[in-house]
């Protein structure tokens, strides 16, 4: 029987080696987390921007100024009204402020909407506030349409809710210009004011649609004012209307060239794509 040498021992594994479920020592256990040592601190209140609190003096002064104009309208009674019927004069001066103030917000809202897409945001107030501005006036801008049109239910005008709300219903005072272009202009806002709550449920691109009809309710907004109002012959209201709708057209021809500005330049910043090499030929064999 030949020698067998004796066979080696298995290898000693390391002991200070701690296995993935080893419980930690008394001492790792007392140290706190970081995380949870962040969350003890108190954090500071963020400022309100900049932004927000030259909107909201805004807000103020919009809701001010409308209601001084509304008083210096009855006080002078500059456009007489032909109506059907009779009605308070109070009611009928009301409207047509809040109508103005919902013009001018509805003009704010949509430069500052289309200042953002063609970056003008940035110079001033920047893109943050600015978005904050866009749909805060928004907002405010809506709640001044529906005011413009419920506060003539104190008029003896004969509306009620629904003549006030449906086409074609209520007065007989410029039926096509009040009575369809008006309230169709006030549920196009109203759909794009909504639109704004549930943006993470439609997605991106089907808000950004539906945003583009911010453009037609202000082209509506304006024919409506402009053929409907009681104001249109002062001089102020023309002078409003024709440099509103002026300035909103030169930042969207801005925006659109712009973007065919970018378009353009797109393809020469890409670096070239090399050619696919060719397969090499195999050398020719001699005979």
């Amino acid at each position: 029987m030949g020698y067998q040498p004796a066979a080696r021992p298995a290898p000693a594994q390391a002991t200070n080696q701690r296995s993935p479920g080893a419980a930690k020592s008394s001492g790792d256990a007392a140290l706190p987390s970081p995380r949870a040592a962040r969350a003890t601190v108190p954090q500071p209140a963020p400022p309100i921007p900049l932004g927000m609190r030259a909107l909201r003096m805004l807000s103020i002064g919009l809701f001010g100024g409308g209601m001084i104009a509304a008083m210096l309208l009855m006080r002078a009674q500059a456009a007489p009204l032909v109506l059907p019927t009779p009605a308070p004069n109070a009611y009928l001066l009301a409207s047509r402020a809040t109508a103005f103030v919902a013009y001018a917000l509805l003009w704010l809202s949509m430069a500052l909407g289309v200042s953002m897409t063609n970056k003008l945001a940035r110079l001033w107030p920047g893109g943050p506030a600015a978005a904050d501005l866009h749909r805060y006036a928004s907002m405010l801008g809506l709640v001044f349409a529906v005011s413009h049109v419920l506060v003539l239910l104190g008029a003896a005008l004969g509306y009620s809710i629904d003549k006030a709300l449906l086409p074609f219903a209520g007065s007989s005072y410029r039926p096509f210009w009040v009575g369809l272009l008006g309230k169709l202009s006030l549920y196009l806002m109203l759909i794009v004011g909504l639109s704004f709550f549930i943006r993470a449920r439609l997605g991106h691109r089907v808000w950004r649609r539906i945003h583009y009809l911010s453009f037609a309710v202000f082209l509506l907004a304006l024919v409506h004012g402009l053929f409907a109002g009681t104001d249109t012959p002062a001089l102020w209201a023309r002078v409003l209307y024709g440099s509103s709708g002026v300035a909103l057209l030169g930042l969207t021809l801005y925006r659109l060239w712009a973007a065919a500005r970018a378009r353009r330049a797109q393809p020469a910043d890409r670096p070239a794509r090399p050619a696919p090499a060719q397969p090499a030929e195999p050398a020719a064999s001699g005979d």
